[in-house]
């Protein structure tokens, strides 16, 4: 990891620094996504297949999940597994279901009455990435919150194994949304599949789920196709952002940064502080911990793009993760809670020593499919809200079109909107 003094870079400097590694989508990404889109609009099932083969190896006769597969599930995950599958999904409910929107009604006028109202969204796309990795999790992130929202329909791609099978945790997760249906698709194929349909994947209303930047550019051109599916947000990469101040512990700390950068190579880590004993601590339990790691190699080559800044103060750092804007923020300080309400732009914050990002990647009950690549300076988490769309209704008795019609007759004159005017005036001439 390359150690950088802040206060010694000019302003372009500084913006190197906060740089992502993919801060661009190359072209070669973007035209094979729209092959990728082409193909699957003109060929279907017979496209899905051909992909299948060519980037998993795997010759697929039936894409969705049956029956067998998920009972075949049950038996090879691990009696423990299971149980922490079920005590994560306890815990994302308990959180999201707190959270959840009310539909509310008020009287704005004498007579005139209106509401907001929360709707689910009909049939939801969830994509779980395996890549070098299963993730169960993030199927567990997905479908608590689909559930909880109502929806009717629920659509899961998850890439198929080796041996063509899915990996049965993922579907065990998948299960806490009860009729889901899991397609064995990855990639860009698979965001494809679900924003078009096809004979066996039906076409959903929205996609959900992270992935590479083939999956990231894949939502982004399904979201610009006439007609297309609506997105969560932006997803791609992960990176943490940590802030530390003398007193962190520099073990913890080395292990938060990899805890990331073992994601994949194109993940980033950095760390901010105003200590350079600890920045050098750190640096030392990175390597250290490194040779003890089975994913060692993906780690180090996501540090190659990663960053140990030398900060002024615990001030400075803040500023700049704003201005960076994490996915994931550490506050390693030692009164984190003074310091949030300075936290202005971060997918998900984690406060003090003893908050490892990793807790809120399996079980402490937050989301975290969250945005990336600076997207958290107007994007937010997944919640249950992602999965509903809310109606407004309004209802004017006579009386209630007599109180507040004038006022809307003025503004449509105003605005030289005559018809709509009309439209209230008609009505206000009518006898009682």
């Amino acid at each position: 990891m390359k150690r950088i003094d802040w206060n010694r870079l000019d302003p372009a400097a500084r913006s190197a620094v906060l740089q992502r590694p993919v801060q661009a989508v190359s072209e070669t990404v973007r035209t094979g996504v729209q092959a990728i889109f082409e193909a699957v609009a003109a060929r279907g099932d017979d496209a899905l297949r051909a992909y299948t083969a060519q980037f998993d190896g795997v010759e697929l006769a039936a894409l969705e999940v049956d029956a067998d597969e998920f009972a075949r599930a049950e038996r090879l995950v691990p009696a423990e597994v299971q149980a922490a599958i079920r005590e994560a999904a306890a815990r994302i409910e308990a959180f999201h279901r707190a959270g959840m929107a009310s539909s509310y009604q008020l009287d704005t006028a004498p007579g005139l009455t209106c509401q907001r109202v929360q709707r689910p969204i009909q049939r939801v796309g969830l994509y779980v990435p395996a890549g070098s990795a299963p993730l169960p999790s993030t199927a567990l992130m997905l479908c608590v919150p689909a559930r909880l929202a109502g929806c009717p329909e629920i659509i899961l791609c998850t890439p198929p194994r080796a041996d063509g099978s899915a990996d049965p945790a993922v579907l065990l997760a998948a299960r806490q949304a009860p009729g889901v249906r899991v397609f064995k698709l990855g990639g860009a194929q698979a965001i494809a599949a679900m924003a078009l349909g096809t004979a066996s994947v039906p076409r959903c209303d929205k996609l959900f789920g992270p992935g590479n930047a083939w999956v990231d550019e894949a939502k982004r051109q399904a979201a610009q196709r006439l007609g297309g599916p609506a997105i969560d947000m932006p997803a791609g990469p992960s990176e943490v952002l940590v802030i530390a101040d003398s007193g962190a512990n520099p073990a913890f700390v080395a292990a938060d940064l990899l805890s990331q950068a073992e994601h994949g190579p194109d993940s980033q880590v950095l760390l901010l502080t105003d200590s350079e004993a600890l920045l050098q601590a750190v640096a030392e339990h990175v390597e250290a911990q490194l040779e003890r790691l089975p994913r060692a190699e993906i780690a180090r080559r996501a540090l190659a793009s990663s960053r140990l800044v030398l900060v002024e103060d615990i001030k400075q750092a803040v500023e700049i993760s704003n201005a960076y804007a994490p996915e994931h923020l550490i506050l390693a300080v030692r009164q984190p809670h003074a310091w949030l309400p300075q936290v202005t732009r971060a997918g998900s914050v984690f406060l003090g020593d003893w908050t490892p990002e990793a807790l809120g990647d399996y079980c402490s009950g937050s989301n975290h499919v969250l945005p990336t690549g600076g997207a958290a300076r107007a994007w937010s988490g997944l919640s249950v809200a992602s999965f509903q769309t809310a109606i407004t209704v309004q209802e004017a008795s006579r009386d209630g079109l007599r109180v507040a019609g004038p006022c809307a007759a003025v503004l449509a004159h105003a605005e030289g909107l005559q018809a709509h005017a009309r439209a209230i005036e008609l009505r206000l001439e009518q006898p009682a």
